[in-house]
């Protein structure tokens, strides 16, 4: 007589069962995180430390902050399985259809090889009438990667760019290893929301995130959706973060939330540049100014939004300025642009290491007129790719301000 587990006479053999590895996520396994948080529910990564988000009790900015834009685990192994346990916070707006997942990407040995998503998780439900936010608890979702290539490997999991995640633990069929220095060049970049990935597929399709691996460098994002707002805690955290290559994409959120006039702009700019410049005196610093943005070019801020077509998931900006508010300081994106210029070209009198890239360089007319922003303020995924690609070519290029005979 047969057992229930014996398979008899002439069976196949049954498949052995995976023998799983767990590791719990700690910050030697994260890369482009600037501090971690232990929660309840998993490991957090911050991309602000501790003390500049308590020097900015700004609701905006600790949700932003916290979604891992850049962040990724980093590690050795001869898996050939990896399951993530993550708790997300997915955003969705009231009476809209919800949005995508977040994506997850995978990289073996520096090559994107599987995305995937995770379920379940928190809900954060905004009412952007009422301004009103509900969060709704959900249960830890689970990421997988099957079927990965034998032998040793580096891999790097890309955290969605737009979900808040807590990492609860990594499982593998083979024990891992911290990955070590692979001697690229750490570039620090700050920016808007565009910078962030807003509206990019997938988060090494960011811009930053494409531009960095054109360029051959590690990137430290950030890019703080609407938060790019010439904050001195910013500012100390780029003097204090080791690096190699800097960039600040300045201006449209100044100009969107209507945050300063002219006469505050110009020494909030020197005064960024110079908290930077204590930490790191000599490195490649690159300005960026905005990319085109039809509706804030000569129209200052305010932006507000349209929730006409929500219902159908379509939320667009609009500009509710006055173009004849320039005349008492008012700042458009074209005003921003004259001034940063004037001012990097006065420092770098001074200041040899010091340089300018006009946005619409990256993305300009003829690039709108093709790749219209789809919601008035932020380009799509496949312009993502085209400010990306251009980036690479205009700051890591031969000659150019990152190239590598230069840093």
């Amino acid at each position: 007589m047969t057992s229930p587990h014996d398979p008899g006479p002439g069976s196949a053999t049954p498949p052995r069962a995976t023998q799983w590895t767990t590791t719990p996520v700690t910050a030697d396994l994260l890369r482009g995180a600037l501090d971690v948080e232990r929660t309840e529910r998993g490991l957090l990564p911050h991309r602000l430390p501790a003390w500049a988000r308590a020097q900015c009790a700004d609701e905006q900015l600790a949700t932003v902050e916290a979604q891992p834009s850049g962040v990724r685990l980093a590690f050795r192994t001869r898996a050939t399985s990896v399951e993530l346990h993550a708790l997300r916070t997915k955003t969705t707006y009231e009476g809209a259809p919800p949005r995508p997942d977040g994506v997850y990407d995978l990289l073996v040995d520096g090559h994107l090889t599987a995305q995937a998503s995770v379920t379940g998780g928190d809900e954060l439900l905004v009412d952007l009438a009422t301004g009103s936010k509900e969060t709704r608890p959900g249960p830890v979702g689970t990421v997988r990667f099957p079927g990965l290539p034998e032998g040793m490997k580096n891999l790097e999991i890309w955290l969605p760019h737009n979900e808040q995640t807590r990492l609860v633990e990594l499982r593998t069929d083979a024990p891992v290893e911290a990955a070590p220095d692979d001697g690229r060049r750490v570039w620090l970049h700050h920016g808007s929301s565009i910078s962030h990935g807003s509206d990019a597929a997938s988060p090494t399709t960011i811009w930053p995130a494409l531009a960095a691996s054109l360029g051959g460098a590690q990137l430290i994002n950030l890019g703080l959706g609407g938060s790019a707002m010439l904050d001195p805690s910013t500012a100390r955290v780029m003097r204090d973060t080791p690096a190699d290559l800097i960039s600040v994409k300045i201006g449209i959120n100044v100009v969107n939330a209507d945050v300063m006039r002219m006469r505050a702009f110009t020494p909030a700019v020197h005064g960024f540049l110079d908290t930077i410049r204590e930490g790191h005196p000599t490195l490649p610093l690159l300005v960026v100014s905005p990319i085109l943005c039809p509706i804030h070019e000569d129209t200052p801020g305010p932006s507000a939004p349209d929730l006409s077509d929500l219902d159908e998931g379509r939320i667009r900006f609009v500009a509710a300025g006055d173009p004849a508010e320039r005349a008492f300081g008012k700042l458009t994106l074209n005003v921003i642009r004259d001034e940063l210029a004037r001012i990097v070209k006065q420092r770098a009198a001074d200041d040899p290491h010091l340089y300018y890239l006009d946005g619409r360089d990256l993305y300009g007319d003829a690039d709108h007129a093709e790749l219209p922003l789809p919601d008035q303020l932020h380009p799509d995924a496949a312009a993502h790719r085209r400010i990306g690609e251009r980036f690479a070519a205009l700051a890591f290029g031969p000659d150019r301000p990152f190239a590598a005979e230069l840093g």
